[in-house]
């Protein structure tokens, strides 16, 4: 998709000529209160376990650090990138947009982040190296929502739940997911300093806790409704072949109850299905989970404690799998922290 533009934006520009449209590559990041940004940046005290894994407890340790100093500039202040945008609009909270770094949350004060923060290094890194940027990286993520109910795909068609209370097709989160990825492209040329238009290049999955705790409905349709989900954005976005990558559900659950493993199992499944000619990839992140006593929000399994690590981690394995699908080449392992 991108790759076929890439030379363009790579040649010099010809004398007299009007200048090549710069292309805004546009990422899709979906999901619901993991999505959302659940880690603690720096925040302390008896509410937040002292501060133990946050960002910047983890910039305080000499064996991690290093992996994180493209987040801090030399006065100990948080970076921002301006080559890769976020655009983020919470419910019922104003519209977040601007550069690259910490605070693209669902909470105000820019004290927390989400995976968003290193997938968008990762891609970004890699545009850069072969001249395909800038990026925008759009966040649609809604915490208590369920691929069943709320993000359903119109293929999926209409059921009933366990009350038998209906659930139409396509859910409300589904068509708003649909709408804000519409506005933010047709904003791009506002938002992406200059560039003049947004490409669609690559949607991120990271999901599973409604589902999860919904073994009876949920579980068993998971893999099928997920299946509905990716070729419904594609169809309704009008990118056949876009990119997917299916974030593996974390927390503290990892060799957990039958139902978690079951719900894991279908998002592998899906990935590894022949239909998508390798344009799914499953990242698995079950190795990036971090004891809650080491967390700033132990009590918070369903939002992985917190830990500042598990989500840069987890960004870090999306971002290098999404690398590995425009890039055509094997997924780069994530390295630990230390």
């Amino acid at each position: 998709m991108w790759l076929a533009v890439a030379h363009l934006l790579c040649g010099g520009a010809v004398r007299g000529a009007e200048p090549e449209p710069r292309v805004c590559r546009v990422f899709i990041l979906a999901g619901q209160s993991n999505m959302e940004g659940q880690a603690v940046v720096d925040l302390e005290g008896k509410d937040y376990n002292g501060g133990r894994g946050t960002l910047a407890a983890l910039l305080r340790d000499p064996a991690k650090a290093p992996r994180l100093s493209h987040l801090v500039g030399p006065d100990g202040t948080w970076r921002t990138r301006d080559d890769v945008i976020v655009r983020y609009q919470r419910q019922e909270k104003p519209l977040l947009v601007g550069p690259l770094g910490v605070g693209y949350a669902v909470y105000d004060g820019g004290h927390h982040f989400g995976a968003e923060l290193q997938f968008g290094h990762v891609v970004g890194d890699h545009l850069a190296a072969v001249g395909a940027g800038p990026v925008l990286l759009v966040k649609t993520a809604w915490g208590g929502k369920s691929l069943f109910r709320d993000f359903r795909p119109l293929s999926a068609g209409p059921t009933v739940d366990a009350k038998g209370e209906p659930v139409p097709a396509p859910g409300s989160f589904y068509t708003l997911m649909i709408e804000q990825v519409r506005e933010a492209l047709a904003a791009v040329p506002a938002i992406v300093p200059g560039a003049t238009r947004g490409e669609l290049a690559g949607f991120v999955w990271w999901h599973g806790w409604n589902d999860g705790v919904d073994p009876r409905q949920s579980v068993p349709a998971y893999e099928e409704n997920l299946a509905c989900l990716i070729r419904d954005v594609r169809r309704d976005l009008a990118a056949p072949t876009l990119p997917v990558v299916i974030g593996e559900l974390t927390g503290p659950w990892v060799d957990a109850p039958p139902e978690w493993e079951r719900l894991r199992a279908a998002q592998k499944a899906v990935a590894a299905r022949e239909e998508w000619a390798g344009s799914v990839r499953f990242v698995p992140t079950r190795s990036f989970v971090r004891r809650p006593e080491d967390s700033p929000n132990p009590g918070h399994g369903h939002h992985e404690f917190g830990n500042a690590e598990t989500y840069f981690l987890v960004g870090d394995a999306l971002g290098r799998g999404m690398v590995s699908l425009l890039s055509g080449k094997p997924a780069a392992p994530t390295p630990p922290l230390e």
